[in-house]
């Protein structure tokens, strides 16, 4: 049965759930912690929480003596952090707070450890966001970056120049920050950290349907066919040959441990 495009956009918190427990997201998460290396009794700041997926993970590393807040804007995404941190008894030090990025509700200097997973490429303005941690964080903290470069993802099909232009339309109008990952470096700079360790990893998708979700290739071809950027017969043709041969996709998703002096 070939595959048509249209398919609905995925409940965002279930979507962030599935794809952190996916061996390319429980690796890169692991490393960033351990760049981090939380102790007990860091006070940790989860900036763009989402559902909570590393909440648990985080109280764990700072013990009872310590405090992770998690703080996100999107109400629902923080009822499921609040489900899924209560069911877990090691997570009594953990604090849900609905705000903006722009506005982090912590008293200035009193940090000692943040992280920002995926979260730069989708708000207003990432230095604000960045100048906005420097301030919660006291000297000596360390803030984890991690984002991707959405102009680095491939698709392996017969039409390379239909790829081509599914690349370009993700990152001129899909998302608001594409190549945010590869400038992370540059902007913790100059909101006045001091970077220690700069990685990339390439997460690798060789199952179309994980990759279908993951990268939503049936909904953002869709919509770059009705926003006029791709030719229709092109792109349905080009989705429908994905699930037909083996499937190739990936991009660079880069971190970077800085710390405040």
């Amino acid at each position: 049965m070939a595959k048509t495009l249209g398919v609905p956009r995925p409940d965002q918190a279930s979507y962030m759930l599935r794809a952190a427990s996916e061996d390319a997201g429980r690796a890169y998460k692991r490393q960033l912690l351990d760049l981090l290396d939380l102790r007990p009794g860091h006070t940790v700041l989860d900036v763009g929480c989402g559902p909570g997926t590393d909440l648990p993970a985080l109280a764990e590393r700072v013990g009872p003596t310590g405090r992770v807040i998690g703080v996100d804007q999107d109400p629902a995404m923080l009822a499921t952090a609040r489900e899924l941190t209560a069911a877990v008894s090691t997570v009594s030090t953990v604090e849900i707070r609905e705000t903006d990025a722009h506005a982090l509700p912590v008293t200035p200097g009193t940090v000692d450890r943040a992280r920002i997973d995926r979260v730069l490429m989708h708000v207003r303005s990432p230095a604000e966001v960045l100048a906005q941690l420097h301030a919660a964080t006291r000297p000596g903290a360390l803030v984890g970056l991690v984002e991707p470069d959405w102009d680095t993802l491939v698709v392996d099909a017969e039409d390379l120049e239909t790829s081509r232009a599914f690349t370009r339309y993700t990152t001129e109008k899909v998302v608001r920050h594409a190549t945010v990952g590869r400038r992370l470096a540059r902007l913790a700079v100059r909101a006045g950290f001091r970077v220690e360790t700069t990685t990339a990893t390439t997460p690798v998708f060789t199952d179309f349907e994980h990759g279908d979700h993951t990268l939503g290739l049936g909904r953002n071809m869709q919509q770059a066919i009705i926003d006029g950027h791709i030719d229709r017969k092109r792109g349905e043709a080009w989705f429908a040959g994905l699930a037909h041969e083996p499937f190739y996709a990936s991009f660079t998703l880069v971190t970077v441990v800085c710390s405040r002096p």
